[in-house]
């Protein structure tokens, strides 16, 4: 089976862009199994987008990533060709660490995963969009994650002062720690991966 090449293009352009990320060891060894299982292609199938306020931050997101001409560049614009096809939803939960208007502010894209173009229970590979100065809710969950920032932003974990990330690097959280992230005052996109 293959997968859909905008799918596939996005999956080779992150590899690629991770690759030229330093890292610690569990996030290279996590990244690992992300990578090995997504050699295994599962049926696809098409999403359901919805018309959300934040995707109009996308474009801005994507040309501030064309103007770096590097790995990157290939990823955001790997993720604009699918953009229009993801499965773009809000986060339900929110509770009182998110930004005021987070509702409207943000979205989240499984690319690969639950209820993603490419459903599947073993690995997930999504994104993340915010729009500027928003945050995003102070969460946690048993599989450990991966992110690349393909934008500024800042991340907060455990009881850790807010640590500031630029685009290119990764952030690694354990299983089960705290975590949040927040944009700077252009929009927030980032890579996420999730070996489960």
């Amino acid at each position: 089976m293959i997968r859909a090449a905008g799918l596939q293009r996005v999956v080779d352009a992150a590899a690629l862009a991770f690759a030229g990320a330093e890292m610690s060891a569990p996030a290279k060894a996590a990244l690992g199994r992300v990578f090995e299982r997504l050699t295994t292609v599962h049926p696809a199938v098409a999403g359901l987008a919805e018309d959300l306020p934040v995707l109009s931050s996308l474009p801005q997101a994507v040309a501030n990533l064309k103007k770096r001409g590097d790995s990157l560049s290939a990823l955001g614009l790997a993720v604009a060709d699918i953009a229009p096809d993801l499965p773009w939803t809000t986060r339900k939960s929110v509770g009182p660490t998110a930004s005021a208007g987070f509702e409207c502010a943000h979205a989240n894209a499984v690319l690969i995963g639950p209820n993603g173009l490419e459903p599947r229970q073993d690995v997930w590979v999504g994104l993340s969009l915010m729009a500027p100065h928003t945050r995003y809710p102070d969460h946690d969950h048993g599989p450990e994650e991966v992110y690349l920032l393909l934008s500024d932003g800042a991340f907060l974990q455990g009881d850790a002062d807010w640590l500031a990330r630029s685009a290119g690097q990764t952030v690694y959280n354990t299983p089960w720690i705290a975590h949040a992230m927040r944009a700077t005052d252009q929009p927030f996109l980032a890579l996420w991966c999730l070996p489960v």
